[in-house]
């Protein structure tokens, strides 16, 4: 289980290099934070410490996803009316 995380935030730090998009770090976090905690034991007090961790990371991952967030891309705008296709008041081709 532990490995699966580690793989995970490997991959993740590849695709940060890839792309440099910083909202991957947060996702690399929660991965290794998880890895972490997952490898303690259930009565270690940095268990809770790295799940807390854990928590921080996807919080703020929402955050940064949000679509009310600052960080967040605009909506697209909504269509416009359609352009004339000619001018009514025009006089005709001259043949």
């Amino acid at each position: 289980m532990v490995g699966g995380f580690v793989a995970a935030t490997v991959v993740t730090l590849v695709q940060f290099v890839r792309l440099r998009d910083r909202r991957l770090l947060l996702l690399a976090a929660m991965f290794a934070f998880q890895a972490q905690a997952l490898a303690r034991e259930w009565y270690d007090v940095w268990r809770d410490v790295f799940q807390a961790g854990v928590c921080a990371a996807g919080l703020g991952l929402l955050l940064v996803l949000s679509p009310w967030s600052p960080r967040a891309s605009p909506p697209p705008a909504p269509p416009g009316p359609p352009a004339p296709t000619g001018t009514p008041d025009a006089p005709p081709p001259a043949v």
